[in-house]
């Protein structure tokens, strides 16, 4: 399959490997899109693996709503259920990155029968997240979800000069210029960045979707070297999940972990998921 939809919106997606084997899906996060792990998904098809890798809800061209509500997390999880009934799998692992990752989490929370292992890359689970914005430096590193916030301004700061603030922080965070030209081209396509904020500006809209435990069998990988997301929410993760759990600290790399540490998060999500089904 190459796409779905949902609510007469079409989504893109990337569907790949052994059309017999056991389903990945892999969720980018921002300003990403489902080519981030164009060098991890190799690693699982070589282990007998299918990945679903769809471009996300303000991503693809043809699913870009206006309201900024519409991205709200309850949504986002919904276009996941909707793409494992498009491709006729009642369950399936899930692998998440950056805001895919929180997706995951809100997966692993609330539809527990459709999701056979977690892993969340980067990101701990929201409930520790939260926590931490108080009691720890990450409110300093999320301090520019306050600026995504506001309307129009972010979109001018980081597409002026041909997207050249957007630029600056890939390359900052060790993308080579391929992978930086790409995400940034997406983002300049007409409503994609304002599409892909909303996805922080639906924040409010889903105050009363609580994430809560999760009981799946989870890996949690994160990387010492990232700016956005500090050790302790990763800490705290542990907490908030009542299933297996399994933590994985990659030293100095920074936070795009599906592009830069693919080999090593391969292996990592292959021994997860045989872990549960062995081939």
């Amino acid at each position: 399959m190459d796409s779905f939809r949902r609510q007469g919106m079409e989504f893109d997606v990337r569907d790949a490997g052994p059309a017999d084997g056991v389903p990945v899906v892999l969720l980018h996060g921002f300003p990403q899109d489902s080519s981030a792990f164009d060098r991890l998904a190799p690693v699982l098809h070589g282990a007998g693996l299918r990945t679903l890798a769809p471009d996300q809800r303000g991503y693809s061209p043809g699913s870009r709503p206006l309201g900024r509500a519409d991205y709200r997390l309850r949504e986002t999880a919904q276009d996941v259920l909707a793409l494992l009934d498009a491709a006729g799998l009642e369950s399936a692992h899930v692998v998440g990155h950056d805001w895919g990752g929180i997706v995951g989490w809100a997966l692993g929370a609330w539809y527990p029968e459709r999701v056979r292992t977690l892993t969340a890359l980067s990101v701990p689970h929201p409930a520790a997240m939260a926590k931490s914005l108080v009691t720890s430096d990450q409110g300093l590193r999320s301090a520019y979800m306050a600026l995504f916030q506001l309307p129009v301004v972010p979109e001018r700061l980081l597409l002026a000069g041909g997207g050249s603030a957007l630029r600056r922080v890939l390359h900052r965070g060790g993308l080579p210029d391929e992978v930086v030209d790409r995400y940034v081209r997406r983002m300049q396509e007409p409503g994609a960045l304002t599409a892909a904020l909303n996805w922080y500006r639906a924040l409010p809209f889903g105050a009363r979707d609580a994430i809560g435990r999760v009981g799946v069998p989870t890996l949690h990988v994160w990387s010492t070297g990232d700016p956005f997301l500090g050790r302790a929410a990763t800490d705290a993760t542990r907490q908030y999940v009542t299933g297996p759990y399994r933590l994985e600290v990659i030293e100095g790399l920074p936070h795009w972990i599906p592009e830069l540490a693919a080999e090593r998060t391969g292996e990592l999500v292959v021994a997860h998921v045989r872990s549960l089904d062995p081939a």
